[in-house]
């Protein structure tokens, strides 16, 4: 259930007929693993927190650059140096502090993806293809849906692979 607190906050959720009460809940009761807090992952997780999904997962082994702070908008200026993970935690707490955040400061790799299987949905905003492939492949051995998104410059692309449900 909801706290007093929490109904005001989710209030536009609850009166919509598409999510109300019962899609709010399901939200609570989301685990989300976000690779990535850059450029793709700042927003998402910001929305995610926004939201009231119950638990994020950020996974990303870099620190908070000032060149950064121009398009990765869940980083401040009092954040240069901080892991992302840590400075991104930060950030959703203090616009959500309903939700459960579980930094992992470290890359994607073989030896990391055992934390697939604690989520429901996987979004991979990483900057590399090594990594995006790894996160596909195991996600799908995992029957974990992802969501994979690139862009470079001015353009983008967005993915929904759900093996569990016949997706590519």
């Amino acid at each position: 259930m909801f706290s007093d607190d929490e109904v005001e906050r989710y209030a536009r959720h609850l009166v919509l007929r598409e999510i109300g009460g019962p899609g709010q809940q399901r939200l609570k009761a989301a685990k989300v693993l976000v690779v990535g807090a850059g450029g793709l992952g700042s927003p998402a997780l910001l929305y995610l927190a926004a939201a009231g999904v119950g638990c994020i997962g950020i996974m990303d082994a870099d620190v908070v650059d000032a060149s950064n702070l121009q398009r990765q908008i869940i980083h401040k200026d009092k954040g240069i140096g901080l892991a992302k993970v840590q400075s991104a935690r930060e950030a959703i707490l203090a616009l959500n502090p309903y939700v459960t955040v579980r930094p992992y400061q470290r890359r994607f790799d073989a030896d990391t993806a055992s934390v697939l299987q604690d989520y429901d949905l996987v979004l991979d905003g990483s900057d590399n293809f090594d990594t995006r492939y790894l996160v596909n492949r195991l996600a799908a051995k995992a029957g974990v849906p992802l969501i994979s998104a690139a862009i470079t410059q001015w353009e983008g692309q967005i993915s929904l692979y759900d093996p569990a449900h016949a997706t590519p």
